[in-house]
Order: C-alpha cells, then structure tokens, then sequence
C-alpha cells in the first residue's frame, strides 16, 4: 500500500510503497477515504510533543474511511478515526489502509462526506466543550471569538449563536466578514490591536490565537467573566497586570482535549447530525496524498480557511 512517511524530524514527507498491515486483536483496518493534517501533526514532525512513533513513521491522528476488517465493527461500515495513539504512539492515518485501535473508531452517517468526518472532531469537538463543558455558555450572554475564521473558531461562533449567545466574531481582514453567519457582529483587525476591540464589552471570550491577540482582547472581558484558551497560532505567551486581572476577577481557562476526549466523543454525535443536516457548516481543502508536504505548508500559512485534508482518488 502507499503511505506518507517521516524519517526524522522535519524531514520532508514522502510516499512509500510499505507492505499492508494484517488484522490482529484489539485492532481494526480501514480503508482510508480521507485523512486530516492537522497542527498536531506539525507539533509531531517538528519533535514538540511529548512523544512520537519511532522512525520511520506514518503520521495522521484523525481519518474516516470504510472498515476492511475487525473484530467489533462491521466490515462495510463507514467510520471516523481519531487518537488512541495514532499518529502519536504508532503508525497513523496517512495511508491507504489504517491500521487503528478498535477505540479510535465512530460511525459515520452516510450524510456526512469522508473528507468532513475525518475534519470534523477536533475543531467541532473543542469548539463545542469550549462553550459548553469549560465556559459554561448560557443563553443571552456576549461572546467574542478570535481567529473567527479558522476551523475552531468558526465553529465555535455558529455553535454560540446557536446557543443563543450574543457573538462577536474577530477576524484578520474585511473579505473574512462575508463568511460569517447572520446574526454575527464582525470586528476586523486593525494594526492597533487594543483600538480594534475598544468597543467590545463580553462575557466570554474564546481565543484560539493566543499572543497579542489574547493579551489584547482579555482586558475586554468583564469583571467575573471567562477567557477559554484554546490556541496559540499568535504566540504562546502572555503577560498579565496581576493587580489589575486580580481586581477584574476573570477567569482564565484552558482546553485540555485530551483530557476531555470523553466529553468531545460524547458529543460527536450530535456535532456529526448538524454537519448532516446543515446546522454546521466546516470547510476543507483536499490534498491529494502525494501532496502532504504541500498540505503542512498550507496550515502553517495565517489566514488559511478549514481544515487540510489528504483524499484518496484525485
């Protein structure tokens, strides 16, 4: 079978032909139809995270395909893939058969395209346990997310308005107002990240940048409000007036997935119906697998719309 390979760190990915992988216990082969690359894949190839598969290896957390062969899912059955340490541990989902713990695996419903099901949990999900798990979202609150357009973001606004939260939607430049939803309030950055947001009083904030960005936007939450951090594309550092943020009381609170991952797949269901029926709305761009170089090159760039997603059959 084909599939992407790393040899070392940063080293750029190439496709191999590597013998299939057979069916053991505890494991499931997919036939991959859609492969997402993602920053945690970066974080990966880069050698920043906390562990990583010995060399060479195939990377990709997130997937969705048809079941070849297993145990405990049906062969035929359409299905999503994410974690249970793929692409972290071992071997992951940049190939044309993944072999995945029988963990890892969701159904599919046949309304949502492969491309979408491999894209959709980690940005839905986090979005989704953002404003409801770590915030504690309630209907008529106001809300501002940075990074409006990116896959969480954008998520994380239409999930808020749908919750019936008042929302304000950060983003880099005018042409990224037409693709927000009705309803939304648009604020573009300017060069002077403070005057941008002058008029901008919330009871929540959700920033999936970080940097200055979340340095300047913090100050616009009010006294007892909440700031959940979700990313740090801008910067992965801040620094705080402590007698200042002491006197406004705001919370800061971080998003940690994979310490909730039960709560994002317990949610997926439902994220999955609304990506089905329209109430959610997640842009892709496909890649063919040939091209995942050029896909990690695509999600490094700011202001990139959605998600990256290696497709079979192009």
């Amino acid at each position: 079978m084909k599939a992407v390979r790393i040899q070392a760190f940063e080293a750029s990915p190439v496709l191999e032909d590597i013998p299939e992988p057979v069916a053991r216990p505890g494991r499931t082969l997919v036939r991959m139809e859609a492969a997402t690359v993602g920053h945690i894949d970066r974080t990966v190839w880069r050698g920043s995270f906390l562990k990583h598969p010995p060399f060479p290896y195939t990377p990709g957390v997130e997937a969705a395909g048809v079941v070849v062969a297993s145990a405990v899912h049906p062969a035929g059955q359409r299905v999503w893939l994410r974690g249970s340490g793929l692409g972290t541990l071992f071997d992951g989902t940049w190939c044309e058969l993944i072999d995945a713990p029988d963990e890892a695996l969701g159904m599919l419903p046949d309304g949502v395209p492969a491309a979408i099901g491999s894209a959709f949990f980690s940005p839905s999900t986090s979005a989704w346990v953002a404003l409801h798990d770590v915030a504690r979202l309630s209907a008529g609150e106001s809300v501002l997310v940075t990074g409006a357009t990116g896959a969480v973001g954008s998520l994380a606004v239409q999930l808020a308005l749908d919750a019936g939260a008042e929302v304000t939607a950060l983003v880099a430049d005018a042409a990224q107002a037409a693709w927000m939803p009705s309803g939304v309030k648009v604020l573009v950055l300017g060069g002077e990240l403070a005057a941008s947001l002058d008029s901008v009083s919330i009871d929540l904030l959700v920033d999936t940048v970080g940097g200055p960005v979340l340095a300047a936007a913090l100050p616009q939450v009010r006294p007892g409000g909440r700031a959940v951090l979700v990313g740090y594309t801008a910067g992965n550092t801040l620094t705080l007036d402590i007698a200042h943020f002491l006197q406004r009381d705001v919370s800061l609170l971080p998003l940690n997935m994979f310490r909730r991952e039960s709560a994002g797949r317990a949610a997926a269901p439902e994220l999955l119906a609304r990506l089905a029926d329209g109430r959610l709305r997640l842009d892709v761009q496909p890649f063919a697998l040939e091209d995942a170089a050029k896909a990690m090159d695509w999600i490094s760039q700011r202001g990139h719309r959605g998600r990256a997603v290696l497709v079979t059959g192009r």
